[in-house]
């Protein structure tokens, strides 16, 4: 760390004494009432921080957590900083963004242009704000079958919303470098658990799930190939990382792998869904006929454990029943 940084280190501490004694903190989530971000915020409510949700169309999620409306993808580096001096946060989580249901241009805005006016926007208040990215798998690309994605290897994503995320990452860690901010970016795993987003494949079973369930029908599921092997993380565990990331001081400045370090195969976890649902159901599998978008992802986990103390679940049997639980009632960020 350079001297200048150090300067701005200790006028953090100056400005917020709590942040490194442990005590509870100031947390705007962006995104905060979203698949991720709401588990978020009142995780954090729980801890005793004090916790802003911010999001384009308010709504409550629970006691404990404020709310705040902007539309994040349409404010400029003026709104966000407005909004940062009045909430004066110790650390801001970006939750935000996504890829289920969104164009090109969509997840452009909502990932790429919105991180680095937040990044602006934090660089003007007088001290250094933690900014936590959360990243994705999706950065990395495609790997050879049985190996891991270290944090230290080469990111070559395939698909536009990787490369979205993946400069998304690139802007955060070169604030960090220059001292604008304090960046921390977690790259998660495909996440299942309550409030599954209905564009994405876990999501759109759920929902056909429940309407034969309904309907008192059994289930008829014809889908694309399934024989493609991922990292799927639980709701909780991420919820847990992005926590101490909160509030570890050894976490500045890294990019964290947050998955299971295990490669499943969607069809495992579309039949997982099935059996959490019970609900008799006929699965029907297109043949593949040319390679898979991202045939094995398998995330090496080993700096969380280092840097947080984190680790995954053994497995994802809980976070597919509230999966299932919560199909149908999905919450837009």
């Amino acid at each position: 760390m350079s001297d200048s940084s150090q300067g701005d280190a200790m006028i953090v501490e100056q400005r917020h004494p709590a942040r490194d004694a442990g005590q509870g903190r100031r947390v705007v989530v962006l995104g905060g009432t979203g698949f991720l971000g709401r588990p978020i915020c009142r995780a954090l409510a729980d801890q005793g921080h004090t916790v802003v949700a911010v999001a384009r169309t308010p709504r409550d999620i629970g006691s404990g957590v404020a709310v705040r409306a902007l539309d994040l993808a349409a404010a400029d580096v003026d709104e966000i900083t407005e909004m940062l001096r009045d909430l004066d946060p110790d650390v801001v989580i970006n939750s935000a963004g996504g890829m289920w249901g969104l164009n090109d241009a969509q997840m452009l805005a909502v990932n790429v242009t919105l991180v680095e006016r937040l990044i602006e926007a934090a660089g003007r208040l007088p001290g250094r704000v933690r900014v936590i990215q959360l990243g994705s798998v999706h950065e990395y690309g495609l790997v050879p079958v049985d190996t891991s994605m270290p944090e230290g290897l080469r990111p070559a994503p395939v698909m536009p919303y990787g490369e979205f995320k993946l400069r998304c990452t690139t802007a955060v860690s070169e604030a960090d470098r220059s001292g604008l901010i304090e960046g921390v970016t977690l790259r998660v795993g495909n996440v299942i658990g309550a409030g599954q987003p209905g564009h994405s494949l876990l999501g759109v079973v759920a929902g056909r799930l429940r309407d034969a369930q309904r309907a008192g029908a059994r289930a008829r599921l014809e889908l694309a190939p399934l024989g493609s092997r991922r990292d799927f993380v639980g709701l909780s565990d991420v919820v847990a990382a992005v926590l101490l990331a909160t509030t570890r001081p050894e976490a500045a400045g890294h990019v964290i792998n947050i998955g299971r370090g295990v490669a499943a195969s969607a069809r495992d976890m579309v039949q997982l869904l099935i059996d959490s649902s019970e609900v008799p159901t006929d699965l029907v599998e297109a043949e593949q006929t040319g390679p898979a978008e991202t045939s094995w992802q398998r995330l090496d986990v080993g700096l969380a454990a280092e840097v947080l103390g984190w680790s995954p679940s053994d497995d994802l049997h809980t976070e597919m029943k509230q999966l299932w639980e919560h199909a149908g009632a999905e919450v837009p960020a």
